[in-house]
């Protein structure tokens, strides 16, 4: 019998989730052929669910990411004021990630390595983050903050100082170091450093010359 889309979308989560918990009991990214032979599913059924391992490999990712994604847009829907919406939108991933990180360091590890070995596959997931990220850019500067700016140049800066607080392997090496009163710091000095109210040459000031 076919399935549904809608009872094909759970069961692929289904089976994505059931990988997750192979890759934390063994401490390994899971083959393709093991997903298939632990998944409960005849040969055929799993095939039908998934074309090829990518395919395994993109709901597994999704399963795995969509915490971070409810936030973002959650985030995004809000009516907070733009320091504290951009604040949040970093500091409510990085909670997700620090918790999973202190919950069980080895399986965050290997999902690490993964997502690494895997980057083109979760490219898409960047991209989304970036788009949203400057949504939160143009609302900023709707109330003056990033004066003198195009998009693409504060999206960069600000991906730049906050980039320990996206990248969930910074965890692995910074642990502690990482904090969300840090976090919270770092947004403060980017709205002040980049914005045109804290005076007439604030906004893109450049006292710092590059060595030729």
């Amino acid at each position: 019998m076919a399935l549904t889309e809608t009872a094909r979308d759970a069961e692929r989560e289904r089976i994505a989730r059931h990988v997750l918990d192979l890759v934390k009991e063994r401490g390994a990214e899971v083959p393709w052929t093991v997903a298939m032979s632990e998944s409960g599913l005849t040969r055929a059924r799993f095939e039908a669910l998934f074309a090829d391992y990518d395919d395994l490999f993109d709901a597994v990712a999704q399963t795995w990411l969509a915490p971070q994604l409810a936030v973002m847009e959650e985030v995004l829907s809000s009516n907070l004021p733009p320091q504290r919406k951009m604040y949040e939108f970093f500091r409510r991933r990085f909670v997700i990630a620090q918790g999973r990180f202190r919950e069980d360091p080895q399986f965050f590890t290997v999902l690490c390595e993964m997502g690494a070995a895997n980057f083109e596959r979760v490219r898409s997931y960047v991209d989304l983050a970036d788009h949203y990220l400057c949504e939160l850019i143009a609302e900023a500067q709707a109330e003056g903050f990033f004066a003198g700016l195009g998009i693409d140049e504060a999206l960069s800066m600000i991906n730049q100082m906050v980039t320990v607080y996206t990248m969930p392997d910074a965890l692995i090496y910074l642990g502690d170091k990482l904090s969300e009163a840090k976090l919270a710091r770092i947004v403060d000095t980017m709205f002040i450093g980049l914005s045109g109210e804290a005076g007439a040459d604030a906004a893109g000031l450049n006292t710092l010359k590059v060595a030729s």
